[in-house]
């Protein structure tokens, strides 16, 4: 139950992320999804339009706060801390 929990918080975290990394690009760039995508790539500035989209997080993880899922919002900040090493890698890379 509880690992069924967190999983929906997970999903819902990475859904969040990829709908805010979408919603960035086309409030913001003037190109489509996928050209910015690749500028973003070749100029090295994916990891800030991941972090931007990942802000969309904050929503989900304080509406389960709030009906008091908390092993869904453990999911919601896990989802976070997984688009945190995945902009680190992007980085090392």
């Amino acid at each position: 139950m509880i690992r069924k929990q967190v999983l929906t918080g997970l999903l819902m975290g990475i859904l969040a992320t990829i709908i805010g990394i979408f919603l960035y690009i086309s409030l913001f760039s003037e190109l489509d999804i996928k050209t910015t995508l690749i500028e973003a790539a070749n100029n090295d500035y994916l990891g800030k339009v991941i972090a931007l989209g990942a802000a969309l997080n904050f929503i989900p993880f304080f509406i389960f706060i709030k009906k008091n899922e908390i092993y869904k919002a453990r999911g919601v900040l896990l989802a976070t801390v997984l688009v945190a090493v995945i902009i680190a890698i992007t980085k090392i890379l």
